[in-house]
């Protein structure tokens, strides 16, 4: 009789034994799926800042959905005072330069989720009849935020400006200031590829870069172009060292910023004192774009304007030249007042 029975328990537990090993690779798959499914929330496999420097979960809930509300108007009152959202002043702005790269670094900075941005140019210190509208207009143009959140506007013009830095001065004298340079050449050619653009849109002629980077009766650069003169980039920081000491500016390099931005924007973080939140995951080439575009999660992707990226005319190489032996002198002169120095000719 027990040996009868011997073949039906050798079932039995041949059928628990299944079942239990299938449990397991069940169980396993499933950390193997959950496991492979972190990324879509990189800011969570970061060690949690200080208690005091952590950001609520609400912000992260809130900021592409209450904040994009408002943005478009259709928020209540009722959300504003339930959720303390306000109008705050800037407590830092990308004050320059053109055609250095503003608009991707706002962009970038923004997915930091205790970063709000100002969506469109203000040009409030840097325009008369702005200007003399008051702080609080000025104010009613920032989007809302959280209270922990700081606001960010970014104007180029402000840094070529010379009324600008005073004006800034008087609103808050220990605003943190953002300064994305490029090599000045390129940063000049880019200038004017943009402004020759706009004059072929409206069918008008333009005179070609050499005419008007270098001036025909001397042969010398032409210090008066804008382009050229924007260029000059320690001219424009000396104006503003008479009013900010050299430790509230902090300068990005805008061409890194296009090859490999992770390292930028991790050193505008820290000089913003913002917990590291930005990662790898929040950016990825777009090889036919030609460039890095940005990640906010598994949904919600997007790319600088289309405008970004524009194909340079060919410039005359001895020209170049000239230009990169002009600048030269400033941008030693620049490097050494900033402490931060670039492999440009």
């Amino acid at each position: 009789m027990l040996f009868k029975q011997q073949p039906l328990l050798t079932q039995k537990l041949f059928v628990l034994g299944s079942l239990a090993i299938g449990s397991v690779l069940y169980l396993v798959a499933r950390v193997g799926t959950l496991d492979r499914l972190q990324p879509i929330c990189p800011i969570e496999r970061r060690l949690p800042p200080p208690e005091h420097e952590q950001i609520p979960l609400r912000t992260l809930q809130f900021k592409r959905g209450l904040l994009h509300e408002l943005r478009k108007g259709n928020a209540t009152k009722e959300q504003i005072r339930l959720h303390n959202l306000l109008q705050q002043l800037p407590q830092a702005i990308i004050i320059g330069v053109r055609k250095g790269g503003t608009r991707a670094l706002l962009e970038m900075l923004n997915l930091h989720p205790a970063v709000v941005k100002a969506s469109q140019e203000i040009h409030f210190f840097d325009n008369d009849q702005n200007y003399a509208r008051g702080i609080e207009w000025y104010r009613e143009k920032m989007p809302f935020s959280f209270p922990h959140q700081i606001t960010i506007e970014k104007s180029p013009a402000y840094f070529i400006t010379e009324e600008v830095p005073e004006r800034i001065f008087k609103m808050n004298s220990s605003i943190k200031l953002l300064v994305i340079v490029r090599e000045p050449t390129i940063r000049a050619v880019s200038d004017y590829t943009q402004v020759l653009e706009g004059k072929e849109r409206k069918n008008k002629t333009y005179h070609k870069f050499e005419k008007l980077a270098v001036d025909s009766g001397t042969c010398e650069v032409n210090t008066k172009y804008k382009a050229v003169r924007t260029s000059i980039y320690t001219k424009h920081l000396e104006r503003w060292l008479k009013y900010f000491p050299v430790d509230q500016f902090h300068i990005v390099d805008g061409d890194r910023l296009i090859a490999d931005p992770l390292p930028e924007l991790q050193l505008v973080e820290r000089f913003l004192n913002l917990p590291s939140r930005i990662s790898q995951y929040n950016l990825y080439f777009n090889a036919t774009r030609g460039f890095y575009c940005l990640r906010f999660n598994i949904v919600f992707n997007k790319c600088l304007a289309g405008s970004k990226g524009r194909t340079h005319p060919e410039v005359d190489p001895s020209v170049v030249t000239k230009l990169q032996k002009f600048f030269h002198p400033f941008n030693q002169k620049f490097f050494q007042i900033t402490g931060r120095a670039f492999n440009w000719p």
